[in-house]
Order: structure tokens, then sequence, then C-alpha cells
């Protein structure tokens, strides 16, 4: 339950970091480095009706969202105004979330812009920039790779090849791309590759001696007023590029607007709008299915989207969506099983909003009730009473169970006063940790691993006499746990599930034995 977790992991990562990530969060999370205030530019601020749209259709959105798994934030910006943001505590403004894949579209940013300073060409070969890495008889298919292909996933692998790459191993992960098998000719076969992605961040590195986040901080964070982005590197120091990247949401609606704008901000031209042009048009098949978001062209590491729009969007909900005819982007972050469910809503219940180009009237009461339910946000915490009639019998009581690949060792529970929160006393995988757990709130707090401290926030209740309830939120990632405690005689028997995961979201039972 405990094992390292490597963060920035996306959907390709392959099988043995699947079953990493279906074990590791748990109580141990996620170590992240911590995000600060962002002390960047805002994006202006409005009323809905202001800039078009009715705030009581934004409320009906977020009245819907329920339905959804769990969403984390939500942005709708509409002619450079944000008109609406709320955040499901115990995430915030403030903290940083987990991208994903959503990463990759600033990777192909970091490639348009060495491309706007003259230092590649999408045309050239790939191994132009790694001739010490190459095999020594490259194939034809090899040799004929370019860094378009990088970008449009038409690199011509096989899907099967490329679902275990060692981005964290100390192996040269260059030389392990350029050894693969190229099946199929480059630029006929579309394969969603992150290896493809690492590869782009690998030639900006080996033009630039950055990583990605150097490189792109002077030319994209600065002007955008993006403070304290980090982004996961391999051994190596190459920026993992396919994934890794931390931003807040608003960092996220932000490179969505500089997109909207045609890579202009502020006056000035950060991005050629031609690049932008390029990267967001369909230069890929991924499918026919009309109805299918996935379906619709992809670009360089841009997803065409239905209704004429475009994203970047990362494993798990994490959305920058853009919708050019309407003059608006909505950024999302979330811990969802069904990523299609969240963008159905968008074109269900804000797309019809965004049909007015002129101000409305002005509604301060539907404006009202807007902010206080989105001043109002939370996620679901466990529901129950505050204590039990067996609470106070199972008070001080340690718990040991078994040698378990979980790492579990011990647990008290410890019920608080009336006004203070319980505790959780755990050891596990050698390691003594307090856990506070809020009653009807969350109760954030820090957890260590090693050398690293991972931020949580939790919550408890007594479901039953004997059953005792606790979600632990990792509130920079989309990952949470909701443990169960039964208490049956002298045993409890712990059950964990987790909201999202790679594998299996269910973890084996443990049953402690009381001293």
């Amino acid at each position: 339950m405990s094992l390292p977790l490597p963060r920035g992991t996306c959907v390709c990562v392959g099988m043995r970091s699947f079953l990493t990530l279906a074990l590791a969060f748990c109580f141990f999370g996620w170590a992240a480095t911590a995000a600060e205030p962002s002390n960047g530019s805002r994006l202006p601020r409005s009323t809905p009706e202001e800039q078009g749209v009715s705030s009581a259709a934004i409320l009906r959105f977020i009245k819907a969202t329920p339905r959804l798994d769990e969403l984390h934030s939500f942005m709708l910006v509409r002619h450079g105004h944000v008109i609406a943001e709320g955040w499901w505590a115990p995430y915030a403004a403030n903290e940083q979330h987990m991208l994903f894949s959503l990463s990759k579209s600033f990777t192909s940013t970091a490639v348009g812009l060495a491309v706007a300073e003259g230092r590649l060409s999408i045309d050239d070969p790939v191994l132009k920039f790694f001739p010490t890495d190459a095999p020594k008889s490259p194939s034809k298919n090899l040799q004929s790779m370019r860094v378009r292909d990088l970008l449009t996933m038409s690199t011509g692998h096989h899907a099967e090849l490329i679902v275990d790459f060692p981005y964290w191993d100390t192996e040269n992960s260059v030389k392990r791309f350029l050894s693969l098998p190229v099946d199929h000719k480059p630029g006929t076969h579309f394969v969603y590759n992150s290896p493809a992605t690492f590869m782009q961040s690998a030639i900006v590195h080996q033009l630039t001696g950055q990583d990605l986040i150097a490189y792109l901080q002077p030319r994209l964070f600065e002007p955008l007023g993006i403070v304290n982005a980090w982004w996961e590197a391999n051994p190596q120091g190459i920026s993992i590029g396919g994934s890794g990247l931390n931003l807040v949401t608003e960092d996220i609606a932000k490179f969505g607007q500089l997109y909207l704008q045609k890579g202009q901000w502020q006056g000035k031209q950060l991005i050629p709008a031609s690049w932008v042009e390029q990267a967001t048009a369909r230069q890929a098949s991924n499918g026919s299915d009309p109805a299918s978001d996935w379906d619709q062209g992809y670009g360089f590491q841009f997803w065409r989207s239905k209704h004429g729009s475009y994203r970047g969007d990362g494993a798990f909900g994490q959305f920058c969506l853009v919708l050019d005819q309407y003059d608006a982007v909505v950024a999302i972050t979330s811990g969802t099983r069904d990523m299609g469910a969240v963008m159905n809503l968008v074109w269900e219940m804000i797309l019809p909003a965004l049909a007015s180009d002129k101000a409305l009237p002005a509604n301060p009461s539907a404006h009202q009730q807007l902010t206080a339910k989105l001043d109002s946000l939370s996620m679901q915490m466990p529901v129950g009473n505050a204590t039990s009639s067996l609470a106070t019998a199972v008070a001080g009581r340690r718990y040991v169970f078994a040698k378990n690949a979980q790492g579990w060792e011990s647990l008290v529970l410890q019920p608080g006063a009336a006004s203070t929160p319980d505790t959780l006393q755990l050891r596990m995988a050698g390691a003594d940790q307090t856990l506070r757990v809020g009653r009807g709130e969350w109760v954030k707090g820090e957890l260590s691993r090693g050398a690293a401290n991972v931020v949580v926030a939790a919550s408890g209740a007594w479901s039953a006499d004997h059953r005792y309830d606790v979600k632990v939120v990792d509130y920079r990632t989309p990952f949470n746990t909701v443990y169960t405690l039964r208490f049956v005689g002298n045993e409890v028997l712990l059950d964990a599930e987790q909201n999202v995961a790679f594998a299996a979201r269910k973890l084996a039972q443990l049953i402690g034995q009381a001293e």
C-alpha cells in the first residue's frame, strides 16, 4: 500500500507501472513539491452575463456534476474573462494538480518554439539528433521517422512495443526508444504513444541543454504568469514530456486562452500563429466514430474534439478544452473513470449557454446563487455519525497485521473529543504515522515517506456501530482512497478502494488482531 509511485505516470506507462499505481497511493499518497500561492498575473474576472452567458445555465451544469465520478476544479473563460470558477474541497485554487497527458500539449509547444528559433524542422529525421544512440543498422522505417511523426503519434510503432517503456530507469531511454522495432511506415499508423512525446522532450533537451521547465520558463511560463511549475524528469535530467507537469487550474486556463488567441498574449506573439494552426488542426486520423471525442483527429499533441473544438487532456479527467468558435476555454481537473462523460456534460450544458456573443441583462440573483454554489463545493465525505456505541471499546487498541504486500503493520483509532478530529496512529513500512481525520469536514495534514512529505486531507464517520469509514485525499493528484474499518471481536477487517487507478481499484482485505 505504500510502494513508491512514479509521479506523472501517464496512461501508457506499461504493466509494471500499472501494478505500481494500483498498490501505491493509499496513505502514503504522492510526494510533491509544495505549491505556493500563485503571484503571477491573473486572468480578468467578469460576471457571466457581461460575457453573454447565463449564470443560471452554469449553475445547472454545476448541479449536474454529481452524475460524474468526481470533479476537482472547474474554470470557464469567455472572451478572455473568467466567468465561473470553483474547487471541490479539499482541492483549492492555489494547489497544483497533476496533469498526466495534458502535459503533452506543453511539450509540443516547446517543440514549436524551438522550430520558430530555427533549431530544427519538424521534417528532420529523429536519428539526426541522436547519432550515438542509434542502432548499428537502423531499419528503413526508423531512418524515415521524422519529428512530425513524433508529434502526431504516427511513429510506426505497434502498440504492444511501447507499453513498458523505462522512463525512470537508469537505462538510456533515448537509446531504448530507438531500439524498438518500427513495424509500420512512419506517418501511416496512429497509436497513442507517450514515449514519442518523451522523445520530443529529449530533442529539445539535446538542442538547448535545458529541461522543459527551464526552456519554457522565459518563453511561456513567465509571460503567462505561471509560477512554480514543476515537471518530473528521468535520471538523465530529461523531462518526461508525455506526463509529469503540475500546474494550478488557472494556469491550464491561461494556456488554453493563449492558443485561443493564436499564440498572442498581451500584445506579444509568444507562439507563432502558424504553429498554433498546425498543432490544433487534424494532422492524423484516429478513428471514424462521429459520436466519440477520441475519433475526431489528432494534431501535434492536441486532440480534435466534437463541435469544432480541440483539447489537451490527461488521465482521469484533466482537461484544457478550447472552444474556438465560441471564444471560450474550459479548464477542468478531476478523478473520473469516464472522461467522455465530463466532455458530454460540457457539450450538453455549457455549449448551449455560449450561443450569444453579446452581453446579457444583469441578473444579480442568479449570479449570487452561482457564486454561493461555487464557493461551497466539496468532495463527498463519508456519511454517518461522529461516534458509535463501539467507539469507546476500540479507542486506543492497537491492531497488528500479519506481513502483507501493502505494508500495513498496525493501527490505532483514537476518537477525538467533540471539537477535535479523530486520529489514526499507523505503522506502515517501518514508519510511524499520525493521520488526523475530520468529522463532517476535511482536515489537512502531512504524512512522511522517507525524506519526502505527502499532503493529504481526511474525513471520517461511523457508518454503523462496528464500522468506521475514512476517506483520504491526496489533493494535488486525482487520487483518493476510502478505507473501511470493521471491528469484529478482537479483529479489525481493513478494506480499501481507490477512486481511480490503472488497474484494480479494490485492494486485498487485511485482518488485524488486537494486542
